[in-house]
């Protein structure tokens, strides 16, 4: 599929166009490669689609690579994970998983090569001494005592490092470039450090690990990646990612462009913050329907057409352009769940209906159609009984005016049934309603009743034949646009307290035997997913994906009529 749209701006897809056309690229290669420490994010889900839909759109490859270089953090669930998200989202990487650590022995013969050529030495400042020598921004750093050591002592050194005769931070191997670069990426960068820990790929074979910036663009060349696309933090990181490859014999020069990061307000993508939700138990786990990674939108009930869609409506820029409005994401999924969804009727805070009119033992089926806009999809049927349930919010025992729905002696039309009139309201001992007594006026089903309108239309289902099940609301998880816009305050104050509210809910029979991660319209209330953990423990359990309102629709037609009027005038 592609995920490309003739409105949404992508500047490296049109770069790679020019490219193409002016001869100058062939058979473009592209890489996604996430450190396997938390579970992609809806951030990553933006990368994902350029990465892969550039490979895509232009008949590449694109590769999946973990970038698995800081084992204390790293752990195969993590790997699994993002593979899972990554095909869900509906892409396949080429050829077999990579990962950076498939590379370290050429890594490590790469920084032995370095050390000959004087590019590299072993250093013994601690890391305090590192910040302190290496200068600032408006000073320029000094030399390590350590800088001068010959080839031989540097690479004896790093062998030693190697096999583990040295304690963490005792030692690290160092870039020798300019500590007086205005860059300070090039202030004479870390390649290696000490880490006595286990690899989940390499086991105990090496006790120092490679930094991001020596691994990254080596291996992109050693995989003959041409395009080498991360966010706008790493533009600054670009000097020395070059340095690298001109000064190592690499097979290839893959070429690092910087795009802006997805900034999502009501949301927070630090992989280390959201591992903080999951430790103190704020959230159920890294899939949380109320988490922005991409396995908790699934759960919630996204659908990866509604991801593809949102990342290709914010385009791809080089300029921040600041917070997305969260009002986007929800378009694109109620879009995609309106087209796609079958209807259903749920109650969601239920309250009984007794039809005096109507037998014990009265029962009728309606046939109703499983979407109203889609012959394809197969209809449900609805029994009527006696005995009902609606919503609490449907009846209101004082009505103000223009109140549509239900209350004494007023009429409203059941969904695909008849119309019925409220004659009592029966109270509990505390005086709260326990149900309503109604009638049924029979000659309404398929038309209005003669000589009188009625306006309201509520959901319900029958008493006899509801399906018991649990209803979770999921709400934005902060209450501000920012949460950790004030690096100084305690992001976690401004959790939402009602980000999760659930009902003990009444649907109609068709949602009975709901698959794992099946979607409906609940008829008047919103979009719902069955909670795929639930379904296989048997139980009755849906998310709220979204709800029925579309605020960023009403937002672009409103945009859109005051850009025809500026047209006209």
């Amino acid at each position: 599929m592609s995920t490309e749209t003739a409105s949404a701006p992508n500047f490296i897809r049109n770069q790679i166009r020019d490219e193409i056309e002016a001869g100058k690229a062939d058979r473009i290669v592209t890489r996604f490669p996430p450190e396997p420490n938390g579970f992609l994010h809806v951030g990553h889900a933006k990368s994902i689609c350029l990465n892969f839909g550039l490979a895509e759109q232009f008949g590449g490859d694109c590769h999946l690579r973990f970038d698995d270089t800081n084992p204390a953090k790293e752990e195969q669930a993590y790997i699994d994970a993002i593979k899972e998200d990554v095909a869900w989202l509906g892409f396949q990487w080429a050829g077999e998983v990579r990962f950076a650590s498939d590379y370290f022995d050429q890594l490590y013969a790469w920084a032995q090569h370095l050390i000959r050529e004087g590019k590299a030495y072993v250093d013994d400042l601690s890391p305090e001494e590192i910040r302190e020598y290496r200068g600032s921004l408006t000073e320029p750093g000094r030399p390590s005592p350590y800088s001068t050591r010959s080839a031989e002592e540097n690479l004896d050194l790093l062998e030693r490092m190697r096999i583990g005769e040295f304690a963490e931070g005792e030692k690290v191997l160092r870039a020798r470039i300019d500590m007086t670069a205005p860059n300070i990426n090039l202030r004479d960068p870390i390649l290696y450090r000490i880490r006595h820990a286990h690899h989940h790929q390499t086991g105990d074979k090496w006790k120092i690990y490679p930094s991001y910036d020596f691994t990254h663009g080596q291996s992109d060349a050693l995989e003959g990646v041409t395009h080498s696309i991360c966010t706008l933090e790493f533009e600054d990181h670009r000097p020395l990612y070059e340095w690298f490859l001109e000064n190592l014999p690499v097979p290839a020069k893959p070429r690092q462009i910087e795009f802006a990061r997805l900034n999502l307000n009501y949301t927070l993508t630090s992989k280390r913050k959201l591992k903080l939700l999951v430790d103190e138990g704020i959230v159920d786990g890294w899939d949380d329907p109320r988490m922005p990674t991409i396995s908790g939108m699934r759960r919630r009930g996204y659908t990866p057409g509604s991801i593809r869609k949102f990342c290709d409506m914010i385009g791809v820029t080089r300029a921040d352009g600041g917070l997305v409005d969260i009002a986007m994401l929800y378009h694109a999924i109620r879009s995609d769940l309106e087209d796609n969804a079958p209807r259903a009727m749920c109650v969601l805070k239920p309250l009984k209906v007794v039809l005096t009119n109507v037998a014990d033992d009265h029962e009728e089926v309606f046939d109703v159609p499983g979407h109203p806009a889609r012959e394809d999809m197969p209809g449900r049927r609805v029994p009527f009984t006696r005995e009902l349930y609606i919503d609490q919010d449907d009846f209101l025992e004082e009505p103000p005016k223009k109140f549509f729905r239900l209350a004494p002696g007023q009429e409203v039309r059941l969904r695909n049934a008849y119309v019925i009139r409220c004659d009592e309201v029966v109270k509990d001992s505390t005086g709260e309603i326990a149900e309503l007594r109604c009638s049924v006026d029979f000659d309404t089903l398929g038309k209005n009743p003669e000589g009188r309108k009625v306006k309201g239309v509520i959901h319900w289902v029958s008493a006899a034949h509801a399906v018991p099940m649990e209803v979770r609301l999921y709400d934005n998880l902060f209450l501000v646009e920012q949460p950790d816009k004030d690096k100084d305050a305690d992001f976690l104050e401004h959790l939402n307290p009602e980000s999760l509210q659930v009902c003990q809910a009444m649907g109609e029979p068709s949602l009975a035997d709901a698959a794992p991660e099946s979607r409906f319209q609940f008829e008047r209330v919103g979009y719902f997913c069955a909670d795929r953990h639930a379904c296989r423990d048997g139980k009755r359990v849906f998310n709220r994906t979204v709800g029925l309102k579309d605020s960023w629709a009403r937002i672009q037609k409103k945009d859109g009529q005051k850009n025809d009027g500026q047209k006209k005038g």
